[in-house]
């Protein structure tokens, strides 16, 4: 009898222990918010996807009855009805600072106004990483990619070309390409800024670049620097030339062994205004005062170019119209409204206190 009654208690307590445990919390449906508003199903469909075509009442109405439930739209099941995730990717070269930070914002808020989101991923500036990445978002069931440059190889186009994947490049601009894109022309743009700073009666020049090998951004505003010192008969050396990666330190490293050469540069010209501001903070440490002992200047005119001190002259590049207009390119394709388009933004040296003529 004990025996029994033990294995009768053991019995029955399970049951309702296991019962309890699995007692799943109601999830509301559109037809629950349907009910709870007094309205259709198609009408609350419409308040979430179309809301331009009801009444304000109605929508308020209904909008009220999806807060009270809770209610959260299956976008799994629109997206399988769509054929589309309504998701973008984009992969960066790095996140490590601001280079991008204006442009994949704009890109972003742009996206989320037509109803995508957005996934990030960077590269760190391996080629090799990056044909991962692709694989990987487009696997995930990405809807479309924004890539950064041209350098990579044919096989990748095809690659999502015969998945059906649309992409859009950005911030580089060749010539001849075909591929759309919204950029900027790299060389075209340091051009300008590499002729003021002769101009004004440089002649040892010191650069600071980023690593130009798969980087095509860097290579075009390295070659540029190049094109002017050649067509203003001077002679470029490459022991003055110091290829780095995108960084603060890198910058001041690089500065300091640039003041280390004879004759010393009286300008250095960095392939961004990371690298430049990097490399005022050591002129700061070194006692050498900028722009009276040395001239410095960048490129891409982001807001840390305003706050270094003195403030940075360098290449405005127009991030935020680059990121909406990606965004707008790349949604066009993916919902067959557009097709491959090539757009050229202007861009703009700025002048500020860190370029001055040399010590005569």
């Amino acid at each position: 009898m004990c025996d029994n009654s033990i294995i009768g208690v053991f019995t029955k307590q399970p049951k309702l222990f296991f019962g309890t445990m699995n007692r799943q919390p109601s999830i509301p449906t559109l037809e629950d918010v349907a009910r709870a508003a007094g309205v259709s199903t198609a009408t609350v469909s419409r308040c979430l996807n179309e809301k331009e075509k009801v009444s304000k009442s109605t929508l308020s109405k209904v909008m009220e009855a999806v807060e009270n439930l809770g209610y959260t739209p299956n976008f799994n099941a629109r997206a399988m009805a769509a054929r589309r995730s309504n998701t973008i990717g984009a992969i960066i070269p790095t996140m490590e600072n601001a280079i991008f930070a204006r442009g994949i914002q704009a890109f972003q808020v742009a996206l989320h106004e037509k109803g995508y989101n957005l996934l990030v991923s960077s590269n760190v500036y391996r080629p090799e990483l990056e044909t991962e990445l692709i694989k990987s978002l487009v696997s995930r069931g990405a809807d479309g990619l924004l890539l950064i440059g041209h350098s990579r190889d044919s096989e990748t186009y095809q690659y999502l070309e015969r998945r059906g994947i649309p992409s859009v490049l950005a911030w580089s601009m060749q010539p001849g390409q075909t591929h759309t894109c919204v950029g900027f022309d790299n060389r075209a743009s340091m051009h300008p800024l590499a002729d003021k700073v002769i101009e004004l009666g440089h002649r040892h020049i010191g650069v600071i670049s980023g690593i130009v090998e798969g980087n095509d951004r860097a290579q075009s505003r390295l070659e540029a620097i190049k094109d002017s010192m050649t067509a203003h008969g001077l002679t470029v050396d490459p022991d003055m030339i110091i290829e780095t990666f995108y960084d603060l330190d890198n910058g001041s490293i690089a500065f300091e062994q640039l003041m280390q050469k004879v004759p010393t540069p009286t300008a250095v010209m960095c392939g961004n205004d990371v690298l430049a501001a990097g490399a005022i903070a050591k002129a700061r440490e070194m006692g050498i005062k900028v722009p009276e002992d040395v001239s410095i200047t960048g490129f891409d005119d982001i807001e840390l170019a305003k706050h270094v001190y003195p403030a940075l002259t360098t290449v405005h590049v127009p991030h935020r119209e680059m990121g909406r207009r990606a965004a707008d390119l790349l949604v066009d394709l993916i919902e067959d409204r557009g097709s491959a388009s090539i757009i050229q933004l202007d861009t703009e040296v700025v002048m500020r206190d860190s370029l001055s003529p040399p010590k005569t």
